[in-house]
């Protein structure tokens, strides 16, 4: 095997061999602080292993892995993520409770999540995403308190339905395979001749929609975000939804295009990019406003994936890639950061609060930021009608969103005393601000076609620019409704049917019981007759 196979076969098993050795007592008393070695392996392939490798893996395991271009650029993002977030993570975790439980649910779910990346055939790319859905529950409920076990169960739950509809798809896919475990390009290529290709589509679009958290499937990111220690927000955030962006990439036939469900992706996307603006702006806590960001961002990348699927542009899948390793970079930064700033007062604040603030408005697009490098790439893909113009508008919504979170976190941070963070903490929090600043000026040539310094020209800025003003007029005025805030409960639409599920029951019971009584009186079917005479009669004059 050569030295690029290598690479990306650790990717795979570096963490999972980390994960096996926890048995050992003396491993599994320094697992928390070995956790930023386990995505090494992953950060080098990343860099170097060409693309096109390929590893075979002799049976019984008969698993294959690949590395491809979209593969390579998320891969790379999110082991730098899962590597700072690891080094965050010991300083951060260090003398709490059940700090080995969380080495041993971090690892797993990191596997998993690397693997969906590299992974080529149907069987394990279903066991590894198996694996980043399940072992997530042990980060998100790893607080034990009541809303961390209600966050986990709800999550648990969704992952479990949408596993569902993965298997079943999967299935669909692979009958009229002669292999036992196909490779996911071979059936892919037949899906637009099958016979249950709608079918096996919608159950893809379903799973993994799931996990990218769009609306109406998006209840789980607000509730499990803010349970989670900050670390595994970042990760949960940053890296775990990208797991449904590399599934659609993957499973969906951009070669051929579909552009019915090509429509169907974009309308979600639009609906799901300005549902995480509207829910977000009435939060009052920092997670779950950056929750509801990675909502909106994530409509966004379906709107980029419905585009290519309509066209049938294979292409692209590498400007989503691209916007995912920015999204990945900056929201991991920010959830450290919201960490960073509960443990920073006096004059050291304002700095952590300025870089913060350059973090969050490159969301919006801010010139200089890999934000502005994003959305220009994106804005000839998005053209420039009604399409393009819904999504300035969603980015001004963006900004607007990132404004409140960063009046938020500093309103939190204004009764801090004069401490500064560990500098165990603040370091990877820098490597990951200065990854996000930096890292998508060396790719945006590659990826856009167009040199890095073209996003300086004047009329570059200002479809930049000009968004985030409207987002600036809209904050203005939203301050001046106080009622607003805190109007939507974290979790919305599930919360919402939570509280209405006792009343609903009554008016089920309700109803049972009046037709329990009506059915005992005889004059019931009496009365109910003549209602019906009286209204036919009425629609007989009507006419």
């Amino acid at each position: 095997m050569s030295t690029a196979g290598l690479l990306v076969a650790a990717t795979l098993l570096l963490p999972l061999a980390m994960t096996a050795l926890c048995v050992i007592s003396a491993f599994r008393a320094r697992a928390l602080s070995l956790l930023v070695l386990a995505p090494i392996p992953a950060l080098m392939a990343a860099l170097w292993a060409p693309e096109g490798t390929l590893v075979f893996f002799p049976a019984p395991f008969r698993m294959t892995l690949t590395l491809d271009r979209p593969g390579a650029l998320l891969l790379g993002g999110a082991a730098l993520l899962w590597s700072a977030a690891g080094a965050f993570a010991a300083a951060y975790m260090a003398g709490k409770p059940r700090t080995a439980g969380f080495a041993i649910w971090w690892l797993l779910t990191l596997a998993g999540s690397l693997g969906t990346f590299v992974v080529a055939d149907i069987a394990s790319f279903y066991l590894v995403y198996g694996l980043v859905s399940l072992a997530a529950f042990g980060l998100i409920a790893h607080e034990q308190t009541a809303r961390a076990q209600h966050a986990g169960t709800v999550y648990v739950v969704l992952a479990l339905v949408g596993e569902a509809c993965l298997l079943l798809a999967f299935v669909m896919l692979a009958a009229g395979s002669p292999e036992a475990n196909p490779l996911i390009r071979d059936v892919v290529a037949k899906l637009p001749s099958s016979p249950m290709r709608d079918g096996i589509v919608a159950l893809l679009i379903l799973g993994f929609a799931l996990k990218m958290g769009l609306v109406p499937l998006h209840v789980w990111l607000p509730l499990a975000h803010p349970a989670a220690p900050m670390p595994a927000s970042a990760v949960l955030s940053g890296v775990v939804v990208k797991a449904g962006v590399i599934g659609l990439i993957r499973f969906l036939p951009f070669d051929s295009g579909l552009p019915g469900w090509g429509a169907v992706l974009m309308l979600v996307g639009i609906v799901t990019a300005y549902y995480g603006v509207i829910v977000g702006v009435t939060q009052l806590r920092a997670k779950t406003i950056l929750a509801y960001s990675t909502v909106s961002q994530m409509g966004l990348l379906a709107v980029l994936l419905g585009i290519s699927l309509g066209e049938g542009d294979p292409g692209g899948v590498n400007l989503v890639a691209y916007y995912g390793v920015h999204h990945t970079l900056v929201k991991g930064g920010l959830f450290l950061a919201v960490g960073i700033v509960a443990a920073t007062g006096g004059a050291r604040l304002r700095p952590v609060l300025l870089l913060t603030a350059i973090l969050a408005l490159s969301l919006g697009g801010l010139p200089l930021t890999s934000g502005a490098l994003a959305k220009l790439a994106t804005k000839p893909t998005l053209g420039y009608g009604a399409l393009g113009m819904a999504m300035s508008v969603a980015a001004a919504g963006s900004t607007l969103l990132m404004l409140h979170f960063i009046a938020t976190v500093a309103g939190d941070a204004r009764g801090n005393a004069e401490t500064v963070a560990p500098a165990s903490e603040v370091v990877p929090w820098l490597v990951v601000a200065l990854a996000a600043l930096v890292v998508p000026w060396s790719l945006y040539p590659a990826v856009s076609g167009d040199p890095a310094l073209s996003a300086l020209q004047p009329d570059a800025i200002w479809k930049l620019v000009w968004p985030m003003a409207l987002g600036g007029v809209a904050m203005l005025l939203l301050r001046r409704f106080r009622a607003v805030s805190g109007s939507i409960p974290e979790g919305d639409i599930l919360v919402l049917a939570e509280r209405c599920g006792p009343a609903v029951r009554r008016l089920g019971v309700g109803v049972e019981h009046l037709d329990a009584g009506l059915r005992r009186w005889p004059v019931a079917g009496l009365l109910l007759l003549c209602i019906a005479i009286a209204l036919a009669g009425s629609l007989i004059a009507w006419r």
